[in-house]
């Protein structure tokens, strides 16, 4: 990491859909790259835990949503949302929970740069499983990490998605059966020995996009090294929830995201 990441470079007032939530777009310093991302602020001023929420996809597919960051500020947080690399109008080029890890982290340092944010929580959809994981393991200090029908193992990914097998080999320079070391690197599963902070996993069992195996070799290696997990999965659900389901549960993930700063 540079001295400079996490930096902030421009403000941007961003149209709420919320009344109660103020919105920014944020262009910050990464590796020297200029990166953009959205943040979102209650709007009665006081102190807030910060929550880092890290998207899925890649390029258009499962950017940003404004309503979703707005949701999450609502409960009483300060959320930066980084767009990653090469997004939106940002510098350099997004490869997948590479290089790209760095736009996390330096996402992570932007949040704790802010005067008004207390602890921060990590909070990783879809792809941003895996960088919840990795931003964890370079963050001991986060107090909490939640990934939500989050990627856990690269290579797996790569065997169930035929669809972004040509994405990858692109991105990552080969497959998992030529170059294993690239996809391992992109795995935090190898290196939750490391990892401080208690994690919640939310999964639909029924996800075609990311399957619950996921969730289940992210569950059994935590606990096979003690570490503090919750799992809540969801038998009638797929990548996505029902808009009601879901409104309950982002009131449920917020509430054990404060229960842990009480333990």
């Amino acid at each position: 990491m540079n001295k400079q990441d996490g930096i902030i470079l421009e403000v941007h007032r961003f149209p709420s859909p919320n009344p109660n939530v103020e919105l920014s777009e944020i262009t910050y310093f990464s590796n020297g790259l200029r990166v953009k991302g959205l943040l979102a602020q209650p709007s009665i001023k006081g102190n807030y835990d910060g929550f880092l929420y890290l998207r899925g996809g890649i390029k258009n597919v499962g950017k940003v949503r404004p309503s979703r960051i707005a949701q999450f500020a609502s409960e009483g947080f300060i959320v930066f949302a980084p767009y990653y690399r090469g997004n939106q109008g940002g510098e350099g080029n997004e490869d997948f929970a590479g290089e790209d890890r760095e736009d996390a982290f330096a996402a992570y340092m932007l949040l704790k740069s802010l005067p008004a944010v207390g602890p921060i929580h990590i909070f990783g959809f879809s792809r941003g499983g895996v960088m919840a994981l990795l931003t964890g393991l370079k963050f001991p200090e986060a107090a909490s990490i939640v990934t939500w029908g989050g990627v856990s193992d690269m290579t797996l990914t790569y065997e169930e998605r035929k669809d972004l097998r040509k994405m990858m080999k692109r991105v990552i320079g080969g497959t998992p059966g030529k170059y294993p070391e690239r996809y391992e690197e992109r795995t935090p599963l190898y290196e939750l020995e490391r990892l401080v902070a208690p994690v919640l996993i939310i999964h639909g069992v029924n996800d075609q996009n990311v399957s619950v195996e996921h969730a289940y070799k992210l569950e059994r290696r935590l606990k096979m090294l003690n570490k503090n997990v919750e799992c809540w999965y969801f038998d009638e659900f797929t990548h996505y929830f029902p808009p009601v389901t879901n409104r309950k549960i982002v009131k449920d993930l917020t509430q054990w995201m404060k229960n842990q700063i009480k333990r």
